[in-house]
């Protein structure tokens, strides 16, 4: 069962690299093997953190982030991420499940019918810190409150924005995506809700998988991510349309 999870976290590490959506792959296994959904959720936490750490780190390396550009998106995602994961102790997360979908679709549908998004670097429509402000705030909280399409969010919010290619976009994703991770999963260690032996063979799959599917954005750019980008959205929608309607 951990080398199947070892393959399962290699595949989610490499999907999610490129486009986010890992979770679609990791989560529903998890919940397969029986796993409480707070423990399933924990654990899926704690492999995902090694991918989005191992994605990062190699676009970090190639030069694709600037850390100190970086700093106040950090910042603020730390801090939403916190104030969301608390939140979801305390709140019904009902009202955001229903919306989160049409959220989905209209970046579906804007990253379809914009057939040059993202190609190159493009006039940012804000000023970075307040950007990061909002949106750090905003998609932190998401991630640590609920989760499902944060990459995706991630990557519009950053093209539109700022005016980055997908590219740079999907590099400082993952970075924001790690942030999040990290502090949820702090908090899912405090409650005791991870099943480490799972965890650690899916992120070691998840390092890999990360490693390769980074090295396939640096070298194909938007030609790789916009339709793997559309598919994982639209995949995200479905299974989130499916789990409201069915409770499954």
């Amino acid at each position: 069962m951990l080398i199947i999870l070892f393959f399962v976290g290699l595949l989610a590490g490499f999907v999610d690299s490129i486009a986010g959506g890992g979770g679609l792959i990791t989560l529903p296994v998890l919940l397969g093997l029986g796993l409480p959904p707070q423990v399933a959720l924990g654990t899926n936490k704690f492999q995902s953190s090694f991918g989005s750490f191992s994605a990062a780190y190699n676009f970090i390396k190639a030069g694709r982030v600037e850390l100190k550009e970086a700093i106040w998106g950090i910042i603020f995602t730390f801090l939403g991420a916190a104030l969301g994961t608390w939140s979801i102790q305390q709140l019904n997360p009902n009202i955001l499940k229903q919306v989160i979908p049409f959220l989905l679709i209209a970046v579906l549908v804007y990253t379809i019918f914009s057939p040059k998004i993202g190609e190159r670097d493009s006039k940012p429509k804000m000023n970075s810190r307040p950007f990061f402000l909002i949106f750090g705030t905003f998609l932190g909280f998401y991630d640590g409150f609920f989760g499902p399409g944060t990459g995706s969010f991630w990557a519009i919010a950053l093209v539109i924005g700022l005016g980055f290619n997908l590219t740079k976009a999907t590099a400082y994703t993952k970075v924001m995506n790690f942030v999040s991770n990290i502090v949820s999963l702090f908090v899912f260690f405090l409650g005791g809700g991870i099943m480490y032996s799972a965890g650690l063979s899916m992120g070691i799959g998840q390092i890999i998988g990360a490693k390769l599917g980074a090295g396939l954005v640096l070298e194909k750019g938007t030609k790789l991510i916009k339709p793997v980008f559309i598919v994982v959205v639209s995949l995200t929608i479905l299974r989130l349309i499916y789990k409201n309607y069915t409770g499954n």
